[in-house]
């Protein structure tokens, strides 16, 4: 081996170590250990799998609660997470060390507790013994210990800090003081119930995150991660900055699948970051274009990085409504990222790699493009309508039929994969002068494709939970596992059955086994984030965060919005991302509701868990604790910190969302037809593009300063045209209190009033708020008041809530009795805000015919 290889060797193996260390665990024992760890792994996956399937039902046995659920899956990964990970750096890696056996033992011992004792504490709600108070401390002191090991210090630390915090209440100064909380209480709330450890977060690894991570790893095992790879590098890798074109649409396609920006970041820029340094990125931009692409993955729908599960069982709605809500943002940031790839490439003036596609004209590609899409629509659109036919008519045996179906898919698939060369893993030590071609490259690895597509399916159409779409699209992926080898090699005429077969179930074993294993961490993340929003709930800090923010902002909307952003990157630095965004949407997400709720800015819950979840996944960016560009300046050999740095700055689309689709819920497509939605899709894709050029200071050519803040200018008023629209129009019109029931019968029944009212906060306290009233049916105002469920005492111009319905619309909104109402403002007839675009689109134009005779000049300067 030459010295070169061996350097590459021990790059290789020290990113390896890097991913492993903080996601699936760096030790790896050899002999009966080892076994016993992928064995326990493996064993853990097909558990998940059980209790995901129908199974148990149909069987009668082996049928848990969610409790019990919860219980057995922490106890496997607290287990699993002192067997994984070493306690110090200088600890073996290669054996287990007996004290870590005894730490694995009395961890899955206090883990399974709730399972293992679940009817003797059901008779005792509430009333723990000293054998419970017991089991609940060194359970609670293990977790943090498996913590520290399994993702850092920082969640430890947090953690620990609110566990202080509910014991510490009455010493506590000022506002911070609360009536503390007795240890017996303590260890009840946070061990014994469903409120702490054991609360939602955890319950969504149990029940959705495994399965997805579990599919992802299959995914990957069975090569489909080096075929996203190979298949976004053959369609861009020829244009400008193509490497990094390419790297941030297969970090995109990996990321819909992947749980952790650092996996993602090495796993795809271990090919993609040589090759952009190749075609001239300096190694700080190469990496930077990594990161930022790689944390766009974990934004990206379906799976958020495990976010988009919890979001359903935080805010209420369903899996579809969120992935709706969160998809456009997403995918405008993707697109404007490839083109802030592009402008960088401009800049530098440079060029692809060699194209190994035969050339075609441009007409032709166009028709081939359009042609290909027609026939996926074709497609989609015939099953679509075929299987809503064929279910009704085939009853039970549907599902049968359906199977069928997909295995004959299946074999047509591979079938025009045979006849293709087999994709070969590529060493990324070794430069690539020439990218595959682009057919062979699609046509061999078509099969992956198929789960996902099941996995949206099932989702999307037939409205399948998240766990058992899952569970479906993991059985088809273990099918194909199984069987695409020896078929392959049978369909190209070279079959070595046993071997095949053989060569498959491993990929299924390693593929078990690394699912599980990049588990451990996301289930102990969850479980110490429950820590943290049980002490929440249990000592009520939530409403002192929202007093500080308050104090510190003086009540200015916008600063309230910074500073929570603030403080989600602060607390966001090292956490992972599910345990990120539980610990800033149970601190944060209220904060926003409440103070927004009182100065005027009434946003959908959804609007404001994505803010959060957005300004928490920037800290994987962020220096100086972003673990994702030091992961990626490990690989381009760049600065960690100015890799972070530069990440950051192309990251700036991504902050800047947050705030644009607060202010203009139209982006998360809230209440919007599918002309509209389609509308806004093209204009915030525009503007994002031109924010884009504004923040790098280029676009035909490079922008003089003023050009620049015409940019930003335009771009803002195409993500909100309301603001300006405002400015000239006021949207509401004053209504006296005493009017309320004449404004409610003179507005469309599809229409809202916004209120202000004024009351009693939780504490007694005076309290103004504004609130949204969704105008109800009825033929009058009396009669809209009556199906509201409110009454109300007219005294000279007051309007003073009498009683509030028991259940009624009222109530839900937040109507109680003796609150007045202090403000009403109706909607008033006005210009369409949209007009407001027509000013933008125009000086855009202005910029673009500028910017165009400057570069004609620069270019006939330079030819003579």
């Amino acid at each position: 081996m030459t010295e070169d290889n061996k350097r590459a060797a021990g790059h290789e193996v020290d990113l390896e170590d890097m991913v492993a260390s903080s996601d699936s665990g760096a030790r790896k024992p050899a002999g009966t250990p080892g076994k016993l760890l992928v064995g326990i792994a493996a064993v853990w996956s097909l558990f998940q799998l059980w209790i995901a399937s129908p199974l148990p039902f149909m069987l009668g046995f082996g049928v848990f609660n969610a409790t019990e659920s919860r219980s057995i899956h922490l106890a496997f990964a607290l287990f699993l997470a002192f067997m994984a990970y070493p306690a110090l750096k200088r600890s073996p890696r290669d054996r287990i060390p007996i004290q870590d056996w005894v730490f694995a033992a009395v961890a899955a011992f206090c883990g399974a507790y709730m399972f293992l004792f679940y009817e003797q504490l059901a008779q005792r709600p509430g009333a723990p013994i000293l054998q419970d108070v017991i089991i609940g401390v060194v359970g609670i002191l293990l977790l943090l210990e498996a913590t520290r090991r399994a993702l850092g210090p920082p969640l430890m630390i947090v953690a620990s800090v609110f566990l202080a915090y509910s014991l510490a209440g009455p010493w506590m100064p000022g506002i911070l003081a609360h009536g503390g909380v007795s240890l017996y209480g303590l260890v009840n709330h946070q061990w014994l119930t469903t409120q702490g450890v054991f609360g939602i977060a955890l319950g969504v690894s149990t029940s959705f995150v495994f399965l997805f991570v579990l599919f992802g790893a299959l995914l990957d095992k069975a090569g489909a991660g080096n075929y996203f790879i190979k298949v976004a590098f053959s369609l861009l890798g020829h244009y400008k900055g193509g490497p990094a074109k390419a790297a941030v649409v297969a970090s995109g396609m990996t990321g819909l699948i992947s749980g952790s920006s650092i996996a993602n970041t090495v796993t795809t820029g271990t090919f993609t970051i040589p090759m952009m340094k190749r075609v001239g990125f300096p190694s700080e931009k190469a990496g930077a274009v990594e990161v930022a692409s790689s944390v766009n993955g974990q934004i990206m729908p379906p799976v958020m990085g495990a976010a988009a599960f919890l979001m359903v069982e935080y805010v209420g709605i369903s899996y579809v409504q969120v992935i709706k809500h969160a998809f456009l943002p997403a995918l405008i940031s993707y697109i404007a990222l490839i083109y802030i790839v592009h402008l960088e490439a401009l800049k530098a003036n440079m060029q692809g790699l060699e194209s190994s596609n035969p050339p075609k004209p441009l007409v032709r590609k166009a028709i081939g493009f359009l042609g290909g899409l027609l026939l996926m629509m074709a497609t989609a659109l015939a099953v679509y309508y075929g299987l809503g036919w064929l279910k009704p008519a085939l009853g039970d045996a549907a599902v049968w039929v359906v199977a069928a179906g997909l295995v004959v898919i299946y074999l047509a698939l591979l079938k025009v994969g045979a006849r293709y060369p087999e994709l070969e893993l590529d060493d990324p030590s070794q430069p690539v002068y020439k990218l595959p071609q682009t057919r062979p490259t699609v046509m061999v690895g078509l099969q992956y494709i198929l789960p996902v597509i099941v996995l949206v399916w099932c989702l999307m159409v037939e409205r399948l939970s998240p766990g058992l779409s899952a569970f479906w699209a993991t059985v088809l992926m273990i099918f194909i596992m199984l069987t695409q080898r020896p078929l392959m090699a049978l369909f190209r005429g070279k079959s070595d059955m046993a071997a095949d077969i053989r060569e498959g179930a491993l990929d299924l074993w390693n593929g078990l086994v690394s699912g599980a294993r990049n588990m451990i961490g996301i289930g102990i993340a969850t479980a110490t984030a429950g820590i943290i929003v049980g002490a929440v709930s249990q000592t009520g800090v939530g409403l002192v965060l929202a007093d500080v923010v308050e104090t510190i902002s003086m009540g200015n909307l916008l600063l309230i919005l910074f500073f929570t952003a603030v403080l989600s990157l602060i607390l966001g630095m090292g956490l992972p991302t599910t345990a990120n965004y539980i610990v800033v949407s149970a601190l944060l997400a209220p904060v926003i509701i409440q103070l927004g709720e009182q100065n005027g800015l009434l946003v959908p819950l959804i609007a404001v868990h994505l803010f959060v979840f957005y300004f928490g996944i920037m800290a994987d960016v962020t220096p100086p604790v972003g673990l994702a560009s030091f992961a990626a300046a490990a690989v381009s050999g760049g600065d960690p910190i100015r890799t972070g740095f530069q990440a950051f700055y192309y990251s700036l689309r991504t902050a800047a969302l947050p705030f644009l689709f607060i202010f203009n819920t139209d982006l998360l497509l809230i209440d919007v037809s599918l002309l509209q939605g389609i509308l806004i899709f093209v204009v915030a894709t525009i503007a994002m593009l031109i924010f884009a050029a504004a923040t790098q200071g280029f676009m035909i050519t490079r922008n003089r300063w003023y050009e620049s803040i015409l940019l930003l200018l335009v771009a803002f008023t195409l993500f909100r045209p309301g603001f300006w629209m405002d400015q000239i129009h006021d949207p509401y019109r004053e209504v006296p209190p005493a009017q309320f029931v004449e404004a409610l019968g003179n507005v469309d029944e599809d229409s809202t009033l916004r209120l202000q009212i004024a009351g009693l906060d939780a504490f007694g306290d005076p309290m103004t708020t504004y609130m949204t009233l969704p105008v109800p049916e009825g033929e009058t105002g009396q009669e809209r008041l009556d199906n509201l469920g409110l009454m109300l005492l007219i005294e000279d111009d007051k309007a003073v809530v009498d009683m509030v319905t028991y259940g009624s619309q009222a109530a839900q909104l937040g109507f109680e009795f003796d609150q007045e109402i202090i403000q009403v403002l109706a909607p008033v007839d006005r210009w369409t805000k949209e007009l407001m675009w027509i000013p933008a689109f125009l000086v855009f134009g202005l910029i673009v015919v500028l910017q165009r005779r400057r570069r004609d000049r620069t270019a006939a300067a330079a030819s003579a």
